[in-house]
């Protein structure tokens, strides 16, 4: 085989066989193929796309690159949740003690950030003590135990997705269909959980900038999951605002933790309740995903899943202090204020100039070698729709460097408009994607209440 009639076959649109697949990827996962024929081939497949077959040749490939982690020995239906990722979303933090709390375990698997903010991991370690790094028995003994365990991903979990991504990002070939399918859904099924939840953002933050987009990604990841024995379902969600009003590390545990303690924002709440119904559906506690969400509202409003998320907390060995205390976290020594300048209605904050912002002020990754500020970030006062007046703070920015303070600061500014009517606010959770016996998916929009047949890419 030869890698160079590859790359030409993909550019001229022809469809590879799993052979010609798995060659390509392994040889270049072991060091045989150098990364400018890999980068060729990436920028063939962004412009040039991939079937379906193909795709999920790619995804079993990625998967069968390394380890497939074994959780027989926890109880019960074990559920994962991923996000596509956002601005703001520390959803993980709160749905994952809700769904504990009502009886699903959660063995989850995190990765680090790179771009706006820190991952789940990053946010967990701004907790004092706390440990993303455990051994597999541990780690099956704190599901055991607590319901609930986050830690970090192995290098052996997908390693040719992890080689791969890497090149992606650089190569400007991370928002391709099959591309984003085969790396998620590969690390999903590597991981070992009996059932999947996705989280698919689109909008302004997000790697779909349009519903229609998202719900093409959702549904293949659906059809993925379920084809290879996982029960898969995906929520569309809103990302044209940040999530919440926290965006940083430290500054978002807080944020979780006032959503535990039923005092959080509108949206972070609804959406972390939904996906922590849908959770308790697949995990077999409620008979359909309505009755999931009355459940997770019920763990919320009664303080059980605040509970729960304290026993994670000390169980991962971090400081159960910080449920009463979040000065035991990390905070920035210096911050700036984001006033209005006009009255009138803030009419956008758009979520990808909040995340550069987010980034500036140290509390993302421009690489993967860069270390995270767990104490910097931006805290937002107000939302779309809310009536300002001049002078009233949006949102205030935290770090440690006041030169960086000060460029996120700019950045900021760029992603406020306010204006004199009153906008309408983008629902939250859009649509909602499922398959039936045949795995044939079907897309429900949740804000118009019509449904659609499988979509083809």
């Amino acid at each position: 085989m030869n890698t160079v009639d590859i790359i030409t076959k993909k550019r001229n649109g022809d469809m590879l066989s799993r052979e010609e697949l798995e060659y390509l990827v392994m040889g270049f996962t072991k060091g045989e193929i150098p990364d400018y024929q890999m980068s060729a081939f990436l920028m063939a497949v962004y412009f040039r796309g991939m079937t379906r077959e193909e795709t999920v040749d790619l995804t079993q490939i990625m998967k069968e690159s390394g380890d497939t982690v074994d959780l027989s020995d926890i109880r019960g239906i074990k559920v994962d949740k991923h996000s596509t990722g956002g601005v703001g979303d520390k959803t993980t933090l709160i749905a994952g003690p809700i769904a504990a709390a009502c009886g699903v375990p959660v063995a989850k698997m995190s990765g680090r950030g790179l771009g706006f903010t820190g991952g789940t991991v990053d946010k967990l370690e701004s907790i004092p003590g706390f440990r993303t790094s455990l051994s597999e028995q541990d780690f099956i003994n704190q599901v055991n135990d607590k319901g609930i365990a986050v830690i970090g991903q192995t290098g052996q979990i997908a390693p040719a997705d992890k080689k791969v991504y890497a090149l992606r990002d650089v190569t400007a070939t991370v928002e391709n269909l099959s591309l984003i399918t085969s790396s998620i859904m590969s690390k999903k099924l590597a991981a070992g959980s009996d059932a999947i939840l996705l989280d698919v953002k689109c909008g302004s933050g997000a790697f779909m900038k349009t519903r229609e987009d998202a719900e093409k990604l959702a549904s293949l990841m659906v059809e993925i999951g379920n084809a290879a024995g996982r029960k898969t379902m995906a929520l569309i969600t809103d990302m044209s605002q940040p999530l919440g009003m926290a965006v940083g590390n430290s500054l978002e545990v807080e944020e979780a933790i006032e959503v535990l303690k039923n005092r959080g924002a509108d949206d972070i709440t609804e959406l972390s309740v939904n996906l922590a119904g849908f959770m308790i559906y697949l995990g077999g506690k409620a008979s359909d995903s309505q009755e999931g969400i009355k459940m997770a509202r019920g763990a919320l409003e009664d303080g059980s899943a605040l509970k729960k998320f304290r026993e994670f907390i000390a169980g991962q060995g971090g400081n159960p202090a910080v449920i009463e205390d979040t000065s035991v976290l990390p905070h920035g020594s210096c911050r700036m204020d984001l006033t209005a300048w006009q009255d009138g209605y803030i009419v956008q904050i758009d979520a990808m100039k909040i995340g550069l912002a987010s980034q500036h002020t140290g509390a993302g990754r421009e690489t993967k070698e860069d270390m995270a500020d767990l104490s910097a970030g931006i805290r937002l006062q107000h939302k779309v729709g809310d009536q300002v007046a001049t002078g009233d703070i949006i949102c205030t920015i935290y770090g440690n460097d006041p030169d960086k303070v000060q460029k996120a600061l700019e950045e900021a500014i760029k992603a406020v408009k306010i204006e004199t009517v009153r906008p309408h606010i983008p629902a939250l959770i859009k649509s909602e994607v499922y398959s039936d016996e045949k795995n044939c998916c079907t897309v429900h929009r949740v804000d118009n209440n019509t449904e659609s047949d499988c979509l083809q890419q």
